[in-house]
């Protein structure tokens, strides 16, 4: 997944040139462009079709037995069990490396709008023969994303939380299967 001593990191001048192609995102009908599990903490597999399945997400992904610090008990957030990137975003970050996608730790990049006007919280989404729904938490870029893409990605993608640059978080609401190239419909 890239050698991490000849990475490009884009500047934030670079990153916002970049805007107007995200903002042509589809805002009804998008494309799943890649699905990524994770098995552990930094591993990634990536995937040409999943399992999405009610209280658990996608199948294989480490999601139920990873820590959350933030939780009272320790146990995964329940409206984190899926994240969502946009492609357009992830492989701008990439600086268009797609082998580099992986890294963002994102189980789903579509081509879809993702912003709080398009997708508000509780919009429903099918995905494959599954159905996700928008979860209030923020997905916010962390120290991880600044180490893999650069500081000023991380900035970037935090920094107008209404366009969802970073993504969204979401719940599986009917369990089904999606594969790489799906559509994903907003409900």
């Amino acid at each position: 997944m890239g050698d991490m001593s000849t990475v490009q990191h884009l500047t934030t001048d670079q990153l916002d040139a970049g805007l107007v192609h995200i903002a042509a995102s589809p805002r009804e009908v998008g494309t799943v462009e890649m699905i990524v599990r994770r098995p552990d903490v930094d591993g990634r597999e990536v995937l040409d079709e999943g399992a999405l399945v009610v209280g658990e997400g996608l199948v294989g992904d480490n999601y139920l037995t990873r820590p959350n610090p933030k939780s009272p008990d320790g146990s995964a957030h329940p409206e984190a069990q899926l994240n969502l990137m946009n492609s357009r975003a992830v492989d701008l970050v990439a600086a268009g490396d797609r082998e580099r996608w992986p890294l963002a730790g994102d189980q789903f990049f579509v081509d879809l709008d993702l912003s709080v006007d398009n997708l508000p919280t509780g919009t429903r989404l099918s995905i494959g023969t599954a159905q996700i729904e928008v979860a209030a938490k923020p997905h916010n870029g962390c120290a991880k994303f600044a180490a893999r893409f650069g500081q000023d990605a991380a900035r970037w993608v935090n920094r107008i939380k209404d366009e969802r640059r970073r993504g969204l978080n979401a719940m599986v609401v009917r369990s089904g299967s999606v594969r790489v190239g799906d559509p994903i419909t907003k409900l």
